[in-house]
């Protein structure tokens, strides 16, 4: 009986059976660039169609509330890395001064961020090998700690925010399946950090895709993102279909998340930023709204994990913890995030909570210089603190605009937040503001 309770038990849990039992699996990370949370095919979007990703939204623990930690790619990707938030590691914005310096201001800022162990170490440190393609903005792919890479990170070479990293996807995966054939041959397993500039722009999408989302009465910039959110969608299915091809999908965990929402300029006519810069919105990229943070989020591992969509709420903060979980390696003391396959863990979270801070600025060493927002959701609230951060930059009236102290929404009945009902419900503000306070503190 009792051998029958504890298989019983086993089985009812959503934990996989980690790598002490298994072998190491190996691990893909893959990370939209500049996408929305709904410009998916399994999200429902009427026309963008990603059959890709919808099949592997079918095979995996899907949350479609998924948060990450900041709306923008360089913040957003070091939470990733290192399951911190901006405040923590350092990297609150994509420039220290703008344009200004860039290199040798960025030395202060890789040497703050370094400081913090990252996943991509602790994996390389225990024998994996580990690849990085696309968007990786702290120097070389070496200095992250990856055994292999296509970013070199040479500011005299262009090296900024992936340099040759961004043609990967683009360009074909070849450095990725080389990779694949590399770690097979070695016996070794393999984590890859897919994160390719798309559907990112430059908007420059197949012509046959293109021609597929033209339309009359659809706007050119529309139909030329739609068509890279499918571009992107096609790059997934090669390098998803070179796991099946080698017959290692199972062996292999699959992770999905954007690094930043996007709204194409002419969805955003009534935005006051609207004039501002193209792309970084009120309620796009860089800000805390929806279509800034919020992202769906998938964890597949066919024979491990059952495949299921879950209201929980999953966090960028998430991907160290459940990846060191798959590998079976310890995580620092300090992170705050879980393991999303621990069913458990999802539910005793009560909230989740990220910032903004200004796009263009950072203050090395006081994070909080430039902190636009906090912000909190907890079920179907969504608090928003305004703060006035120093912004210096040409893009320093992007949240301008906004000058109320608090925003408050309900998802469930408003998911774009279009009806702020903090004068109507003071009692929820003044509860979720001192959560704010008590988690940032």
């Amino acid at each position: 009986m009792k051998l029958h309770f504890l298989i019983a038990l086993l089985l009812s849990l959503s934990l996989p059976l980690f790598a002490a039992e298994q072998g190491k699996p190996n691990i893909v990370l893959i990370i939209s660039d500049d996408q929305a949370w709904t410009d998916f095919g399994f999200m429902g979007h009427p026309d963008i169609e990603t059959p890709h990703l919808d099949q592997l939204a079918n095979r995996s623990l899907l949350f479609p509330r998924g948060y990450v930690a900041a709306p923008l790619c360089r913040p957003s990707l070091a939470t990733m890395a290192t399951g911190l938030y901006p405040f923590e590691h350092g990297v609150t914005g994509n420039d220290v001064d703008g344009r200004n310096k860039r290199a040798e201001l960025d030395v202060a800022v890789r040497k703050n961020f370094y400081k913090h162990p990252n996943v991509i170490q602790a994996l390389t440190a225990n024998g994996y090998l580990t690849h990085e393609s696309g968007k990786w903005w702290e120097g070389s792919y070496a200095d992250a700690g990856f055994t292999h890479g296509m970013t070199h990170g040479d500011p005299k070479r262009g090296g900024r925010h992936g340099d040759e990293g961004l043609t990967i996807g683009r360009k074909g995966i070849k450095p990725i399946t080389d990779l694949i054939d590399q770690a097979q041959r070695e016996e070794k397993p393999f984590f890859l950090w897919y994160a390719p500039f798309l559907p990112h722009t430059p908007h420059n999408p197949p012509q046959r895709l293109l021609d597929k989302y033209t339309q009359e009465g659809r706007a050119d910039d529309v139909a030329k993102y739609y068509a890279m959110c499918e571009w992107f969608d096609e790059t997934c299915g090669d390098l998803l279909g070179y796991l099946d091809k080698k017959n290692i999908r199972e062996n292999t965990l699959v992770l999905f998340i954007t690094d930043n929402g996007w709204a194409a300029p002419s969805t955003r006519a009534d935005d006051p930023t609207q004039k501002l810069w193209k792309g970084y919105a009120q309620r796009s990229k860089s800000s805390p709204y929806e279509n800034g943070i919020r992202t769906p989020m998938m964890v597949s591992w066919p024979g491990t994990i059952k495949p299921k969509e879950v209201d929980d709420f999953a966090h960028a903060i998430d991907l160290f913890p459940t990846i060191a979980a798959a590998a079976g390696l310890s995580t620092p003391d300090n992170l705050t995030g879980i393991n999303l396959m621990d069913s458990k863990a999802r539910e005793d979270r009560e909230r989740i909570f990220g910032v903004c801070n200004s796009t263009h600025n950072m203050t090395v060493g006081d994070p909080d210089d430039t902190l636009q927002y906090l912000w909190c959701v907890e079920g179907d609230w969504k608090l928003l603190l305004r703060y006035h951060g120093k912004d210096t930059t040409r893009y320093k009236n992007l949240h301008e605009w906004d000058t109320e102290p608090v925003h408050l929404y309900n998802l469930a009945i408003d998911p774009h937040e279009k009806n702020d009902l903090a004068l109507q419900q003071p009692a929820i503000v003044e509860r979720l503001k001192k959560e704010i306070l008590a988690w940032k503190n």
